[in-house]
Order: structure tokens, then C-alpha cells, then sequence
């Protein structure tokens, strides 16, 4: 019987291999070997498309002549800094005592097309080739994984996928970014007096770009409007107010003043602030003078309606609605990439790129499940064996007490019938959640990768634990049909709250109508036709908001849904589609694009605005291949692609649409005679850089 071959991403990877496998490994320069198995490695990429002068020497200068580039077959060539390590695979892969080959790459797309471009570079055949996929790097999941490996073809449409996803890279990269130097950098570089511009274009980066460009210029040409809200202090009941004397007249006409009647002030300290809107009811029902439907444009009607309520005074409005309800808030949906590298951005002010980084430590370290994804829940097939993550999490002393609460209550029973748990909704792997292992690491972590860990095991807890629980009253109070509304919320019951207290940091709880117990009862008193009297009325100046400049974690939510930013957790989690770049290759987009100097994101904050030259190339793609800032366009490439990993179109349909795109968008802008135009763009580009 011949030996099996396991071959791994990365040298860690393999060692944790060979550690599973449990049998006394001899090492060798690039590979371990032992009796039955030998264990090798890529580092990375071994192999990548060769360059258009590969094919023809006289693509290495640049020319519209030659545009587009679309080769009928592709060529590949080995990473010159890796041959080492590739001639070594390639002999153990060829090697004649090799009878399996089991492929342990990373259990994406990326990972696929890393092998396969090996196999094909060392010309492998007549090898068993067997796929493990797995979601941790724990013993027992490496194990399972190599048990449960299937025949690679199963994987062959992921593979075309991948392959499908580099060509359009390669084409829409080399054919825009020569298109548009040849076409326009002359005219950037006179501009900004540079020797020379390159414009590096591409499908994803330059949609990107695009949306930091648009968002800057909404900030920059948003006008705040002022709005003018009205507030009435409004005192809990007619029987405690300093007013009592001339209430009763009000009231009751035919009561006598009675100036000297007692005041209670223990009690006129309850008050609580009521805002006026408008309702089909009230003088000022679609009043052109209205901002929104709670305030006004002038604060001439503000004053105005302030008058009119407040003849005669003192002024007694009359409760006419009061609604008691309970109000629950879920456990939020566990983390994918993109959640995890907002959240980091957030709490810890890193970017994406660093954020990945270390979730992928954390992988390596056994302390989580695979970082790459882009599902927020689990399969049912996982929920069967959760237990035994949660048990882990007893040796997590953040997690101790959690952990056996959960377990001794088996709160995680019915985990698979909740929101948390849709086998519909995964596609390579599963939400990260921590694997109750690899303690033995924690120490190693730094304080930010240790705070990274922390929040994924809570947020994981979370979930096992119930929602939590508000008391909510909401009341309306009415002068001369004008009504002013107030609402109040109180915790009754934290829930999965308890859990999620940062031990680094308070979690703020957005509750914008909090109040204390004492008042809530108070206010729970009340009835319909209530009398509350009015201390004062007073106008609340505001004004309009810019839009927020994106973060580098907001703009990573934002790729996710095609270019929407979705602030809520559910509704983000309910329109979920296909996002624009991979989990896998957001950060690294970002990155290019600071390091191309197209953006600047501020270390401290992680805003991100554009530089000069990113609005200046944004300029140049609007106005040849406006295509290229299409969120909704870039995202059904990506959506593309799926359809082929799915089997639902063929590489062949795919490619003949990609090479139309080029060849089309090619010969748009070899028409176009607009670069005196862009000048003027540039001018206007300027001005907020000087």
C-alpha cells in the first residue's frame, strides 16, 4: 500500500497535522515523513498567472494597440522567492510511492486555488485525491476532517470558481490599469507635477474607492438645516403641583381661588419632559413650516405655537393615552468576519487588516473556529455536539461561571430550533465561535488579541442565554388638541445582558428613554384624563447631521451588503446578499488602497477619507468606466461566481460574458476624447486639498 500525502497552506498548519496523526515523523528539508505518511507544505502561493509580456515579449511595453488583452489559453508560472519549496512538493506529490494525496489547504475558495494551481504546475495524475474541509484546527476536528474527506472532483466547480475569480482580477486589472495610464496618467501627472501615474484599477478596489469618494463628497456638500423642537416639563399629577391653588378653578370654574393651598414638595420633583408632534388633530397638520413631524423650520412657529398653548396659564394638559408593554431585545447573531472586524474597529481602533490577523492567531492557536466566513450561525449538525465547546469554556475564566450555568441548566438544548441555527444560511463554514480549547495560549496572546478572544466567547454565551426584558410606558398629554408624546423604559430583566460586560470596557446600553424605578411606578399610576400641568415650555434647538464618514470596520459591513451600510444588527442580518470581495480579501483590499495612497485612514480613529489622487482617479474611472463604481454591478460578479461554485452556470457562460465586459469597456474609452474635461474635475478636486 503506497503512503498518503497530506499537504498543508503554511508550515504551522502542517505541524498541527502531523501532531494529530500521532506516529513519529522524521524531519526533512520541507516536509515531514514517516512510514505511512508524509506531511508537506505550501507557503502561501506557489504559483500565480504570468504576466501578458509571458505570452509575447511586445506585451511588456504598454500600448492601446494591444488593448484588450484577453489570452484564449492562461499561463502560470512558479513564484521565483518560492521554487524551493515548490520543487519539493512537486517531488513528493510525483513521487511513485504515493498512492493519496489529501489536500488540508485552507477550506475556502482561496485555499482551493492555491492546490490546484500546484497540481497543475507539478503535473500530478494518477494520485486518489481527497478534500478536507474543516472549521478548527483541534485535534479531533483535523481528525474528523481526514475521516470524512471527500474525492477533490467534489470541489471541482469550487475550483472553477476560483480560478473564474483570478482570470477576472488579471483581465479587469491589467486591461483597465494600462487603459486608463495610457489613456489619462499624462494628464494626472501634469496635474499633481509628478514624473509619472500608474493607475492600478481593479474589479473590487476601485468600487471601493468609489464609495469613500461619494461619501466624502455628501459630507462635504451636505447644508445643515436648523429645527426647532418644543418641550414641556410636565409634572406627574395635578395634586402635587405648586399650582394647586389656581388647578381647581381651571378645572372646576365654579371652585373659588384658593391662593393659600398647601403644596406637598416631597413630591413636585417628578417631572418628566414631553415633546410635541403634529397629528391630523393639530393647527399645524401639513403646515409647509413643519421639519419632520415633530418640530418646525422657524423658530418663529416654535414661538408661536408655544403662545398659543400656553393661553391661559398655568397651563393643565389632560393624559389622553397611556400604553404599557413589555419590550424584549435578542441576543444578537454570532460573529462572521466582517461583524468581528467592525466590532474591533470600534472597540480597539484597528483596522481589518489587523483584526484578521489576529483572528486568524487565534485559529492557528485552536482558541476559535475558522475566521473566514461569512455566516452568523451555526448548522444543526454543530448544535448536536455544542456541549462540548461550552464544557471547554469552564477552563476560560471570563466564561466559568457562564459555562456552568449553561450547562447545569442545559440551556443549550433547544439551541437548533432558534435563529442561531440554520443549515440554509452556511455555505463553507460556520459563525466563529470559540472551541473550548487551546487555553494553554491564552498567556502567548497579546491584550488586544486577548480582548478579541474575549468578545467572541461572549458573544457566543450569549446566545444560550434568554432575551432581555423591558418594561416600556408610552403616553401622550393634550393641550387645545395639540399633543406632546414621552417615553419611558426600565430593564426588568437583563438576560443575555449579564453576559456581555466587557471586562476592558463598560458596553453602553442604547437605551435613549431609561428611567429609574421609583419614577416608573410613579408613572405606572397614572390613568386616562389624568390632569398633569405644565412647569414650562421651552424650545430645543437642533440641527440636521452630515452623513458619518465610513470607518474601516463600517466600510467592511458596507462590502458585505453591496455597498449598503446597515446600522441595525437584525435588519443587516435580514438582507444579507452577496457582498462585493470575499470575507477573505475585504481587508486586503483596503490595505492596497492606503498603500496605493488613493485613501488615508487615521490611525486613531480609523475614519477614512480620500486623498487628492483617489477623488482625482475616481474622476477619471466616472467619466471612461463608470461601471467599475457600481456596488450592485461588482456584486453580481461576486454572485457570479457562487452561481458557478454552486454548479449553476458554467465557467464557460462566465467567461464570455467577462471577456465582452472588457472588450466592450475597452472600446468605450478608446472613443473618448474627454481630458480637457477631467481638467477641470481636477480643479474642483482640489480646492479641499490645499
Amino acid at each position: 500500500m503506497g503512503k498518503s500525502v497530506f499537504i498543508a497552506e503554511k508550515p504551522s498548519v502542517a505541524q498541527e497535522f502531523a501532531k494529530a496523526l500521532k506516529v513519529n515523523f522524521g524531519r526533512r528539508d520541507g516536509f515531514l515523513e514517516a512510514d505511512d505518511y508524509i506531511v508537506t507544505w505550501c507557503v502561501g502561493h506557489l504559483v500565480t498567472m504570468s504576466y501578458p509580456e509571458c505570452y509575447d515579449t511586445s506585451l511588456k511595453r504598454w500600448s492601446l494597440e494591444t488593448l484588450p488583452f484577453l489570452p484564449k489559453v492562461f499561463k502560470y508560472e512558479v513564484i521565483p522567492a518560492v521554487s524551493k519549496q515548490f520543487g519539493i512538493v512537486k517531488g513528493i506529490l510525483t513521487r511513485d510511492d504515493v498512492e493519496t494525496i489529501y489536500v488540508c489547504t485552507d477550506s475556502g475558495r482561496e485555499g482551493e486555488y492555491i492546490y490546484r494551481l500546484v497540481e497543475q504546475m507539478a503535473g500530478v495524475t494518477g494520485k486518489k485525491r481527497k478534500r478536507v474541509w474543516i472549521d478548527s484546527q483541534t485535534e479531533e476536528e483535523i481528525l474528523k476532517g481526514i475521516r470524512n474527506a471527500k474525492d477533490l472532483s467534489e470541489y471541482d466547480n469550487l475550483s472553477e470558481a476560483a480560478y473564474l475569480r483570478a482570470k477576472e482580477d488579471y483581465l479587469m486589472g491589467i486591461n483597465f490599469s494600462r487603459l486608463l495610464t495610457l489613456k489619462y496618467g499624462r494628464n494626472i501627472a501634469n496635474y499633481l507635477k509628478a514624473d509619472r501615474i500608474v493607475l492600478s484599477v481593479g474589479r473590487v478596489m476601485t468600487c471601493v474607492l468609489g464609495m469613500v469618494v461619494r461619501r466624502e463628497r455628501e459630507v462635504r456638500e451636505f447644508v445643515k438645516i436648523p429645527f426647532f423642537r418644543v418641550i414641556a416639563e410636565v409634572e406627574t399629577g395635578i395634586e402635587n403641583s405648586k399650582k394647586m391653588g389656581n388647578v381647581d378653578s381651571l378645572v372646576n370654574p365654579e371652585s373659588p381661588v384658593n391662593p393659600e393651598a398647601p403644596v406637598n414638595s416631597a413630591s413636585i420633583t417628578h417631572t418628566f419632559e414631553a415633546e410635541w408632534r403634529v397629528t391630523d388633530k393639530s393647527k399645524y397638520f401639513e403646515s409647509p413650516y413643519l421639519y419632520k413631524d415633530n418640530g418646525f423650520k422657524e423658530r418663529e412657529k416654535a414661538e408661536e405655537l408655544i403662545s398659543y398653548v400656553s393661553d391661559p396659564e398655568p397651563v393643565i394638559s389632560t393624559l389622553n393615552s397611556i400604553e404599557k408593554k413589555k419590550d424584549v431585545k435578542n441576543p444578537p447573531l454570532l460573529y462572521n468576519l466582517a461583524e468581528l472586524q467592525n466590532e474591533c474597529s470600534k472597540l480597539f481602533k484597528i483596522s481589518p487588516d489587523e483584526t484578521l490577523k489576529i483572528i486568524q492567531e487565534l485559529y492557528e492557536k485552536k482558541l476559535v473556529t475558522y475566521p473566514r466566513t461569512d455566516a452568523r450561525v451555526l448548522t444543526t449538525a454543530v448544535c448536536k455536539e455544542i456541549h462540548k465547546n461550552i464544557g471547554g469554556l469552564k477552563n476560560y475564566f471570563l466564561a466559568k461561571d457562564y459555562a456552568n450555568e449553561i450547562l447545569e441548566k442545559k440551556m443549550y438544548q433547544n439551541i437548533s430550533k432558534t435563529k442561531y441555527c440554520n443549515d440554509k444560511q452556511v455555505t463553507d463554514h460556520y459563525a466563529i465561535i470559540p472551541t473550548g480549547q487551546g487555553f494553554g495560549a491564552l498567556n502567548s496572546l497579546s491584550q488586544t488579541a486577548a480582548k478579541a478572544y474575549e468578545i467572541i466567547v461572549r458573544r457566543f454565551l450569549s446566545i444560550f442565554y434568554p432575551a432581555a426584558q423591558y418594561q416600556k410606558i408610552s403616553l401622550t398629554t393634550v393641550v387645545k388638541e395639540e399633543n406632546f408624546f414621552a417615553s419611558f423604559k426600565i430593564l426588568v430583566d437583563e438576560g443575555y445582558l449579564k453576559v456581555i460586560n466587557y471586562s476592558f470596557t463598560k458596553v453602553k446600553e442604547e437605551v435613549e428613554d431609561k428611567c429609574d424605578l421609583e419614577f416608573f411606578e410613579l408613572l405606572k399610576k397614572l390613568k386616562k384624563g389624568d390632569k398633569l400641568p405644565f412647569n414650562s415650555i421651552t424650545i430645543k434647538e437642533g440641527e440636521t447631521s452630515p452623513p458619518k464618514r465610513y470607518s474601516s470596520g463600517a466600510i467592511i459591513l458596507a462590502m458585505e451588503n453591496a455597498g449598503q451600510l446597515i446600522e441595525d444588527d437584525d435588519l443587516r442580518a435580514q438582507i444579507k446578499g452577496s457582498g462585493i470581495g470575499t470575507s477573505a480579501t475585504r481587508a486586503e483590499i483596503l490595505k492596497k488602497l492606503d498603500n496605493n495612497k488613493y485613501i488615508a485612514i487615521n490611525k486613531k480613529t480609523q475614519i477614512i477619507m480620500p486623498t487628492l489622487l483617489g477623488e482625482i482617479i475616481f474622476d477619471v474611472v466616472y467619466s471612461s468606466i463608470k461601471h467599475l463604481l457600481n456596488p450592485e454591478l461588482t456584486a453580481s460578479w461576486e454572485k457570479g461566481l457562487n452561481y458557478v461554485a454552486e454548479g449553476s452556470i458554467t465557467s464557460e457562460e462566465y467567461m464570455v460574458k467577462l471577456e465582452s465586459f472588457v472588450r466592450l469597456r475597452t472600446s468605450g474609452v478608446l472613443k473618448l476624447n474627454n481630458q480637457s474635461l477631467l481638467n477641470g474635475m481636477f480643479n474642483e478636486d482640489s480646492k479641499y486639498y490645499k
